[in-house]
Parts: C-alpha cells; structure tokens; sequence
C-alpha cells in the first residue's frame, strides 16, 4: 500500500497549501488525483513521492513508515518510488544525453552494468530511437524528452510510479503514448500509479478511480 494519512504541507509554515489530504492506493491499483490549478495536488504527490517533507501526518509504503526524505529516506524506499513531473526541462539536466538521463539512477545506485540492457527494454516502450537517445534536451522536442523523463522514472523498476501533470504540455499523440507506456510497464510488474491531473476525461479513461481534491483533503478514504 501507498499511504498518505492527514498530511499537511507547503512551503510555508504559516501557509501550508495541503492540510489534513488522505489517499491510499493499493499495489497494481491506479488512482487518479484530480482538482484545479494551484489546489496542492503537486505539493502531495512530491509528499508521496519523498521528495518533500510533510508539516504533519504519516506516509508508508509497503506498510514501512516515512522517516526520511529526499536522500535521507532509505534506498529500498527512494528506489519503491518513480516520479514524473510536468515540465520535462526543469527535471533533465541539459548536459546529459538523453541515454544519460535515463541511466542516471543506475549509476546513482551503483548499477552501472544494468543501463545498457534497461535501455533497450524501456527506449523502444517509451518511443525513442537510437539517434534520439544521442541528443541533450535542447536538440528534442517537449514530447521526446518527457518520453526520457518517463524512461528514467521506470529504470529502477519502481513498485509505485508518480505521474504529476506528466501529459499536461504534450498533444495528443504523445500523451496516449505514454499513458500506453505506463500502462504496459504497470501490466508487466503490477505497479501502484497515482496520477495527478486537471483533466476530468483523461484520468477517467486511464484509471480505476478517480478521486476529488476536495474529498482527498476532508479526509474521506475511499
């Protein structure tokens, strides 16, 4: 299970944008966060995804209690968790290839030797060719490097897989291609998915269920 209990959280004390928000996802289940612009939905998936610390409530995963994050959170936790984020170029350092990219948590785990096998199972799911993987971001459109990005978020085989706006820049074409690529890996390994949207249609055609800011933060489980 994926467990976000009465969390609170922001950027400022005083201000929190998430107050008291519950969600639970069950392993292979896909759930979908749907609320407007600006309501917190990023703020929590960063809490699920140990990239930001809560002011108040509990995450686990896989019944294990958060007690860290970022990299203070233990390495079997930040390897149970892959995240893609809306803008591909805020998350892709621009001197790496986009092979690179997508091997980056390889070598950060000390898993070198894996990349070359990894990425001829994931750049042919995800829809990148040979000559694309030898470009940096600034030589590929949004679409090809959110296409890396979301090969980078599955390197590591991740029992949970965050997607926070991952389609929202991106036409139509290439967000069916990647949902078809998310689906494909959740099939393969049985992954959790919470994905985070604006979209009504998108998350209703894509998830189990669909679940409302609104009833996210009064704290009503599904």
């Amino acid at each position: 299970m994926l467990e976000l209990d009465s969390i609170t959280a922001g950027y400022d004390r005083r201000g929190p944008v998430v107050r008291g928000a519950s969600l639970t996802i069950a392993p292979g289940e896909s759930v979908g966060l749907l609320g407007p612009s600006g309501c917190g939905k990023s703020t929590l998936a960063r809490v699920a995804a140990l990239l930001h610390r809560p002011e108040a409530g509990r995450v686990r995963v896989d019944g294990e209690s958060v007690r860290g994050w970022r990299h203070r959170a233990p390495r079997s936790l930040r390897t149970a968790v892959g995240v893609v984020f809306q803008q591909p170029r805020m998350s892709a350092d621009p001197r790496l290839t986009l092979r690179d990219l997508i091997a980056e948590p390889l070598r950060a785990t000390g898993r070198r030797a894996e990349a070359g096998t990894r990425l001829a199972e994931l750049a042919p799911t995800v829809g990148l060719t040979e000559d694309l993987l030898a470009r940096r971001p600034h030589e590929v459109s949004d679409g090809q490097l959110q296409r890396a990005c979301l090969a980078r978020a599955l390197v590591l085989r991740p029992r949970w897989l965050i997607c926070d706006e991952m389609t929202a820049m991106l036409d139509a074409s290439t967000t069916a291609a990647l949902v078809a690529a998310v689906e494909t890996y959740r099939a393969e390994t049985g992954a959790g998915l919470l994905a985070v949207a604006h979209d009504r249609v998108l998350l209703t055609r894509w998830c189990d269920r669909t679940v409302e800011w609104t009833d996210c933060v009064t704290a009503q489980k599904p």
